[in-house]
Parts: structure tokens; sequence; C-alpha cells
């Protein structure tokens, strides 16, 4: 599911004030700044953003490489899969007697542009190798990332094993901003069990990931763990459950109207047998959604349905 997708890639928001730094030559990326220069909800300034830090990096400094990897990333999120190719090659130009993170780097935004483009079989084997880079080099955040993201690309039968290996990785780690992570994997469990139709034990890891992000405060992601949490609670006939909470995030407009959860108030309505209620609803999910590029691509009859619903055709 598209919604899912906001929290596969979701680790940290943007922040109003961003202060460049400099960087010694062989000093890494400073993480802090980057957590607080990434917003994954709009890559394109976060592109931009990463752009303009370059300049303050030597040209053969090592964080600039990491940075490079950034920008392949928020070009992936746009779905520019070429161009994320294109700045990642210029990265394994330089790779050769560079640190470990570098390469570990590399291989991740490598495997997820890979993913993000619909060829798995592809990133898995770079994910791995990330994950025993980063392992080697005690690099705990990149290697539960790499884990993470096994989690999401492996063969199906195996998804739930990489996820719960990182759960693992992350309860074993003395560092605080890799235990961070928790929050993500809770979220991927239960789409995992959620896919697999064991909506219960699903229900039991998004009530889980739901405090987790609210110790992160991060507003959009408990919208979204509520959101998860309300769609399990349809998939196990919990509706009326279901639908208090979808009425309240469409109360919720800070952030203007969400198509997911129009879509959601649809879903539920028509399993409520009330197809006449639901269909307003699924014209307003068609009309919020049908501009998303990602969606367009990846589930056209996903859209098709709302469209087909909602009265619109």
């Amino acid at each position: 599911m598209q919604r899912r997708a906001a929290l596969l890639i979701v680790l940290a928001s943007a922040f109003p004030m961003i202060t460049p730094y400099a960087a010694p030559k062989d000093a890494p990326l400073d993480v802090q700044w980057l957590d607080t220069a990434w917003d994954f909800e709009r890559p394109v300034e976060s592109e931009a953003r990463f752009r303009s830090e370059l300049d303050s990096l030597p040209a053969d400094s090592s964080a600039r490489l990491e940075l490079m990897t950034q920008i392949a990333r928020a070009q992936g999120l746009q779905r520019r899969f070429d161009a994320a190719h294109a700045t990642l090659d210029g990265v394994e130009k330089a790779l050769p007697e560079r640190p470990a993170r570098v390469a570990v780097r590399y291989l991740l935004e490598r495997g997820r542009t890979f993913n993000s483009s619909v060829e798995p079989e592809r990133a898995v084997p770079l994910f791995g190798a990330a994950l025993d880079r980063a392992r080697e080099a005690h690099e705990d955040f990149l290697a539960i990332d790499a884990a993470h993201m096994l989690g999401i690309a492996a063969p199906a039968d195996r998804r739930l094993a990489w996820n719960l290996e990182a759960v693992a990785m992350t309860d074993r780690t003395a560092d605080s901003r890799s235990k961070r992570w928790l929050a993500s994997l809770y979220n991927n469990i239960g789409w995992t069990y959620h896919d697999r139709g064991d909506y219960a034990s699903a229900l039991a890891y998004f009530e889980r990931a739901l405090p987790a992000w609210q110790a992160r405060g991060g507003v959009a992601q408990v919208r979204i763990a509520w959101w998860s949490i309300a769609r399990t609670y349809r998939s196990l006939g919990r509706l009326d459950e279901a639908l208090a909470i979808q009425q309240r995030l469409a109360r919720e407009t800070a952030d203007g109207p969400d198509g997911y959860v129009f879509e959601e108030l649809g879903e539920i309505l028509l399993a409520k047998g009330d197809a006449a209620a639901a269909r307003p609803n699924f014209a307003r999910a068609y009309g919020l959604l049908e501009a998303e590029e990602g969606l367009r691509a990846t589930e056209p009859e996903r859209l098709a349905r709302l469209k087909r619903l909602g009265g619109l055709e």
C-alpha cells in the first residue's frame, strides 16, 4: 500500500532552522545536521538543501561523497531513477580507499534506487553487502538500515525474519540514534503480518509503533500510525472503531486533506453497507490521490477503483 511507503522511508523530519557546517577532508558527514536537513515528504526541497551544502565541503572529502548519496536518495524519492543512478555512479568512482561508511551509504542508496524502481532482485544483494560492511565497521545505524531494507525488499518469506533481526540489532546497540529505528521497524513488521492475513499480530505491532512515533514527536508519522491501526481494525471487522479514528483524522487538516483517510472512510462505509455515504469519500480520495506519481505508476487499478466507486466515470 502506498500509505505504508510513507513510513518505510521516514526516519527524520526537517526543522525550520538549518545551519550550514564545514567538515575537514576526512571527517564523516554530520548526522545531526543530516537528520535536521532531511524532509522525506519534500524530496525536491531536500535535494536543493543538500546541493547548497556541497560547496561548503572539500571537493575530495568523504563527507561530500556521503552527501551525494543522500542527493541520490532524494532523486529516487522523486522517481528520478536515472538521475539517482548517475549521482551514485559519481560516488562509486571515488570509493577506493574511502572509509567503510561511505561504501555502506553508496550500497544502501544504490539498493534503494533499484528497489523503488521495482527491481528488488538487484537491490537485495546490495543491501546484504551494506549490512556486512556496516557490521564490520561497527556502524550500527547503517547496519540496522540495511537489515530494515532487507525486510522490505527480500522475498516475502524472508521479510519478517529480517525485520525481527533489525529489531534485535536495535535492542543490542548502545547508540541512541540507532534506537530510533524501532518506530519504523514496528510499522514494517505490522504490515508484514497484515500482508499475511495475521491481523491480530499486525495490530499488536502497530500499537507498539504508535508510542514509539509519539516519543519522536513526528506529527505526520503519528497520524500515519493511527491510520495503520484503523486500517487494521477494518481488516478485523471492527468497523465502528476504524470509522471513529478515520473521522478524527479527517477533521485534523492542519497539513491539508489526506486522500488516504478519505479512501479508508469510503472503504469502511462500503463495508458497513452504505454505498451512498461511501461515494463522496471515494470521489474526494480520487481527487487528492490521482496526482501522486508513485501511485499512478504502481497501483493504477487502485486509482481506477476509487474513480469508479466515487461515481466519476
